[in-house]
């Protein structure tokens, strides 16, 4: 849409994909990192800035200088210290999408920031994984200025609809799916290398085959623990952002912490090289493998 200048907040793999998806549709790009002060973990961002034309900031001040359209999407843990960092230096009246799985009272807390700034505060609800649907994943959004930037937001090709004014619906939508999603990764990945040390994958898998015939397990098992190798820290971030969300709902959030700490304790595994050769394609074993060598050493 012509007039607008995007912001990105976050220059990973979702600012990444967002930043390279959008620069056709609005009059200039800009992102602003962490790793940009750190000269190794800049330089691959400096590469793929340049491949895709998108102007890097050194500062937040710097790109909310340059932009009245900012898209937050860092790490969940730093949600709200992002929108604090933000609210310092935003021009009245713009528009900031908080992309984050963070719980409904972080994202009130970060709106809150926001808005005393003057700047336009939605929520968003990502609900399955960036890629491979790029700007087109689905997202639900929430606030008082939900329907405004949702139909912005259409008008450049992307999947928002607004599902409420009220702030922490579109958050709580997409936490209580991820005590499901994410949960399912972590039970996969103990059931399934708990079978194979045993023995027995090739009777228990046919057996939930038959109980959930519509999903292909052994391929849902490949992408799981792959999804976990690759992802596990930032999930873990959000697992516990999923905690928060239960409780602020006043339960006990035993399911969704056990689940961090399985995302986590594999992240931590991977971070070491125990995945490090282990090719996707070679299917769930490769990895089952991998941890059942190591829990036996």
């Amino acid at each position: 849409m012509q007039g607008t200048r995007l912001g990105l907040i976050g220059y990973g793999e979702v600012g990444g994909i967002f930043c390279a998806g959008l620069k056709t549709q609005v009059d200039s790009v800009h992102a602003w990192d962490l790793k940009l002060a750190d000269a190794a973990s800049a330089a691959p961002l400096r590469e793929r800035a340049a491949r895709d034309g998108v102007v890097l900031c050194d500062s937040a001040a710097a790109l909310c200088a340059a932009a009245d359209l900012v898209i937050s999407a860092v790490t969940a843990s730093n949600t709200v210290a992002v929108a604090r960092e933000a609210a310092s230096h935003l021009r009245p009246g713009t528009a900031f999408l908080d992309l984050n799985s963070a719980s409904p009272g972080a994202k009130r807390e970060a709106a809150g920031l926001i808005e005393a700034a003057g700047g336009h505060y939605v929520e968003a609800g990502v609900m399955t994984s960036v890629p491979p649907y790029g700007i087109r994943v689905p997202m639900l959004l929430g606030g008082p200025h939900a329907e405004v930037l949702a139909q912005r937001l259409r008008a450049f090709g992307m999947d928002a609809s607004a599902v409420s004014p009220e702030l922490g619906v579109a958050s709580a939508i997409k936490m209580c799916r991820s005590v499901m999603i994410k949960g399912l990764e972590a039970l996969v990945i103990e059931s399934y290398t708990a079978a194979r040390a045993y023995g027995v994958e090739d009777y228990v898998l046919p057996t939930l085959q038959e109980t959930f015939p519509s999903i292909d397990w052994t391929e849902q098992g490949r992408y799981f623990y792959s999804r976990v190798v690759q992802h596990g820290r930032r999930r873990a971030e959000e697992m516990r952002e999923v905690a928060n969300t239960v409780r602020e709902a006043g339960f006990e959030p035993w399911m969704a912490a056990a689940t961090a700490e399985k995302q986590d304790w594999v992240a931590g595994l991977a971070a070491q090289g125990l995945f490090a050769d282990v090719e996707a394609a070679g299917g769930w074993q490769a990895y089952a493998d991998r941890l059942i060598a190591q829990a036996r050493s």
